[in-house]
């Protein structure tokens, strides 16, 4: 199609808004649920400019891009209200756009006004397609959007012409992470480490963080690990014309602390601190008089008459507004809901500790200081104190280490039954692994106890090396023996690289002699002198499923025992796998290595 044509078809598309608007829901991983979508458009099924690519290229051309995305805002809060969409609705905009001299200011307003939408709703989601040449009339259009109450996110983060300058000069509500950085982040360090610093800055400036273009389950793991709360891409959902409001329809396997075996069961009870909430009606100085009369009090949820939370009252916030000039004259009839922050944190009572502090540390807006709101089924409970989180957190972590082994500080044995426990409850699929190294304890008599520990420690790292700690467990019996659980399917590729790691690892410690001798000569338990080959690993494995109900955490650790020592009758490397149910051992699934 030629240039003419393409354009004489655009000029089509405008005039009779044939446009196609889809929606991408964002999702929160800690709060469980769609925090909004992002309006994505689309030309003719049936036209070469169907492509939003070629349909935004053949507009920049036709210099109508102006008139087009204005287009798409239109259609984009037309079907968003026709749906009953509830949340954020991001809307794109390019810079170009909003300083192009025919750019007509307030047309975005009254599409909202027309179909009922909050300005507090819409994001104004920059996309950079172009250099950006006055940064100072950018950030004054941006200003006029900010001043009729939209919020304003930089989208494709480490991707545009000059995307980190616009964050400083613009700072934004949201950045969006670009696509290029989040692929393959779990095998990348580079880009972890991207990530990182992308989240520090954010905390700086207050900002919120966006990762988009998820499409593997890998990748949302490692993420959420990294603190990432707010994430979009097709594995969470495909932009479509109706998109699913639910969570669990969204993404069903989403890590989060209540699903995670790994993670302690419990809900957010000892948090709760029983505190009546206020009217979204009552007067500045009704709330004003709780304050006084309670001196302890930080903060007041508001609430609307079905007793849901619609904002909060920060003690110190509120103070400072009343300080400016005649404020508490002019304010103190007027209702708190002139004075209350919509930005606030709720969770459910149900929620776990863990769960919480992802989420708090994940927030840019919230301060150590600062009181949340607990809720029941979405109705108001109570309220709770990020420094009881941080005291509760740091509580659970002082438990867990009076049951870390003292040398590899590695879970053990409590932990390790609680975590089998939790496995064989939730009758999850799973791989139980018992590992042992070979001929340790005549290399520990013959080297001393110092490079016996160095050993351990080797093992130790080389098993962490191997887990993905979003959904695997490692930890420490005792002695040589460790235990290994794996919901990653990849599992037998992970014992591959652990064999070869760990003898990498073991070389350094031996002497030359017996290295050039592939053994050494050591006291045998008998008492006398023999000659061992060098240290390699024994794995017993053990699969369970939801067919493992009748076991209990000491059959199951049983099992993969049993395992164990069939391996270590092969000599060098060894895998021996053991089906539950069965007294049989399948044959060994790892070359054995000597």
């Amino acid at each position: 199609m030629t240039v003419t044509e393409q354009l004489s078809n655009l000029a089509q598309i405008l005039a009779r808004g044939d446009l196609t608007t889809l929606f991408q829901p964002i999702v929160s991983l800690s709060q469980q649920s769609v925090i909004g979508y992002e309006a994505l458009t689309r030309g003719p099924s049936n036209s070469s400019l169907h492509s939003p690519v070629t349909l935004f290229s053949a507009a920049r051309h036709a210099k109508r891009l102006n008139d087009l995305e204005l287009a798409c805002r239109e259609s984009a809060c037309r079907h968003f209200d026709a749906q009953g969409l509830q949340g954020k609705l991001f809307l794109n905009a390019s810079p170009e756009s909003l300083l192009d001299i025919t750019h007509k200011p307030g047309k975005t307003l009254e599409f909202l006004q027309r179909f009922g939408i909050s300005p507090s709703q819409v994001v104004i989601e920059l996309t950079e397609q172009t250099p950006i040449e006055d940064f100072e009339l950018l950030d004054n259009a941006l200003r006029h959007y900010r001043a009729m109450g939209f919020s304003i996110a930089l989208d494709d983060l480490g991707a545009g012409y000059s995307s980190l300058r616009l964050w400083s000069e613009l700072r934004p509500d949201y950045v969006k992470i670009d696509r290029y950085f989040i692929d393959g982040i779990h095998r990348d360090a580079v880009k972890r480490e991207f990530v990182d610093s992308i989240l520090k800055i954010a905390r700086a400036s207050r900002a919120e963080v966006i990762a988009e273009g998820i499409e593997l389950q890998q990748e949302l793991f490692v993420l959420q690990e990294m603190g990432v709360d707010l994430v979009q891409g097709y594995l969470i959902g495909r932009p479509e014309t109706s998109p699913s409001v639910d969570f669990a329809d969204l993404l069903p396997k989403a890590p989060n602390a209540d699903s995670d075996f790994l993670e302690e069961a419990g809900d957010l009870s000892p948090l709760l601190v029983q505190q009546a909430g206020v009217s979204q009606d009552q007067s500045i100085s009704d709330v004003l008089d709780v304050f006084r009369l309670q001196a302890n009090l930080n903060a007041l949820a508001v609430l609307d008459s079905d007793e849901r939370p619609v904002g909060i009252v920060q003690r110190s916030l509120l103070s400072e507004a009343l300080l400016k000039p005649y404020a508490k004259d002019l304010l103190a009839r007027k209702p708190i809901s002139r004075l209350m922050s919509e930005e606030f944190l709720a969770v459910e009572v149900s929620h776990s500790m863990q769960q919480v502090s992802r989420l708090l540390t994940s927030r840019a807006r919230q301060r150590i200081e600062d009181d949340f709101i607990i809720t029941q089924n979405g109705r108001y409970l109570g309220l709770g104190r990020v420094m009881d989180v941080l005291k509760l957190i740091t509580e659970m972590k002082i438990q867990q280490a009076r049951y870390a082994n003292p040398l590899t500080l590695l879970p053990g044995n409590v932990p390790i039954q609680q975590c089998l426990a939790r496995l064989l409850r939730q009758g999850r699929e799973a791989v139980i692994c018992y590992v042992d190294i070979d001929h340790f304890k005549p290399f520990n008599d013959l080297y001393g106890y110092a490079k016996g520990d160095q050993v351990l420690l080797s093992l130790a790292q080389c098993l962490s090396d191997q887990v993905d700690p979003r959904c695997d467990f490692v930890g420490h019996i005792g002695g040589d023996d460790f235990m290994l659980v794996f919901c990653s399917e990849d599992w037998q590729m992970r014992l591959t690289e652990l064999f070869s790691t760990f003898q990498a690892r073991c070389l350094p410690l031996y002497r030359n002699e017996h290295l050039a001798a592939d053994g050494f000569v050591a006291m045998s338990r008998q008492g006398t002198m023999e000659r061992f080959p060098l240290l390699s690993l024994s794995i017993g494995a053990v699969q369970v499923g939801s067919d493992s109900a009748n076991l209990d955490p000491d059959g199951l650790a049983h099992l993969a025992s049993q395992a164990k020592r069939q391996a270590k009758a092969t000599p060098g490397n060894s895998l021996e796998l053991m089906q539950t149910g069965s007294e049989h051992q399948s044959p060994s699934l790892a070359a054995h290595a000597s």
